[in-house]
């Protein structure tokens, strides 16, 4: 494991905050484009055609400061907002009531004139992972980023169809791809979510990556680590909070475009801790 723990003295870190040094999942870079081959696309275990890097890093209680973060800058931002969906497991209560909730969420958060969802994902670091419709999910263990200067507007393009799509560009509209994302249980105490302040990540440390299935190829971001990024999370988040995070933007001025992120161990959690469960929604987010 390459150690690599950073002063930060410029970063707005609180002392007495819960500040953790923990190892986060790094792309090695390669000079051939990256690649991950699903087990769909093998028939038996993912082949992944690059190398990862653990580096041991600060990674800041965002608490102390979430209500200065926002989208467009840092490309993530907390939320208080309890849910009325009391099963989230539940796949017909979750496509009804909590994509309502979800969606009243971001029309207000963004004044947005439509939302589209498209995904849901429960994620679980207990056991087998958290059922879904696709089969059981763990926690991403790779710091990335859905989607690409590439895959963002083709996904987009996907959802709305392509004629809708280039007909909200052509108004002039913004479409941003936002997950939200929950404990299903809390507080979470095992595998929580770290992000990237997008200010402090550069274009070179995207990494594109292909992604191989039988019938299509997608494409995320991996990261490379830079002594110079910042990182936080949410310690004991807890079921009446969200995350929001932006995956990709069609606007491109200097705002936050791409969020990376990844689970990460605790250094306090045991097995004994319990399981990490959450849920994430994506969207996409139009303001007109």
């Amino acid at each position: 494991m390459a150690s690599v723990v950073q002063d930060h003295i410029n970063d707005p870190v609180s002392e007495g905050a819960a500040n953790v040094v923990a190892p986060l999942t790094f792309i090695v870079p390669q000079a051939e484009k990256p690649a991950l081959y699903s087990a769909a696309f093998t028939g038996g275990a993912p082949d992944f055609r690059f190398a990862v890097e653990d580096h041991d890093v600060l990674v800041a209680d965002m608490r102390p400061h979430a209500g200065s973060f926002t989208l467009d800058k840092e490309g993530f931002a907390l939320r208080t907002v309890p849910t009325e969906t009391a099963d989230l497991y539940d796949d017909a209560t979750v496509g009804t009531g909590y994509f309502d909730e979800i969606r009243s969420l971001l029309m207000e958060e963004f004044d947005a004139s439509q939302v589209a969802i498209f995904d849901a994902t429960r994620r679980s670091d207990g056991g087998k992972g958290a059922s879904n419709k696709d089969g059981n999910r763990g926690p991403a263990p790779r710091i990335h980023v859905d989607y690409t200067a590439k895959s963002g507007p083709q996904r987009a393009r996907d959802v709305f169809g392509a004629d809708a799509f280039d007909g909200l560009l052509n108004s002039g509209a913004r479409i941003l791809q936002v997950n939200v994302w929950r404990p299903i249980r809390g507080p979470v105490q095992r595998s929580p979510l770290a992000l990237a302040d997008a200010t402090s990540v550069k274009a070179a440390d995207l990494v594109a990556t292909d992604q191989v299935f039988p019938d299509r190829v997608g494409e995320i971001y991996h990261l490379s680590h830079d002594k110079d990024q910042r990182w936080y999370y949410v310690p004991e988040m807890t079921r009446d909070e969200v995350l929001l995070i932006k995956g990709w933007d069609s606007i491109e001025d200097g705002r936050a475009q791409f969020t990376p992120h990844s689970a990460f161990p605790l250094p306090t959690q045991t097995n004994d801790t319990p399981a990490r469960e959450s849920i994430e929604v994506r969207t996409f987010v139009v303001i007109e």
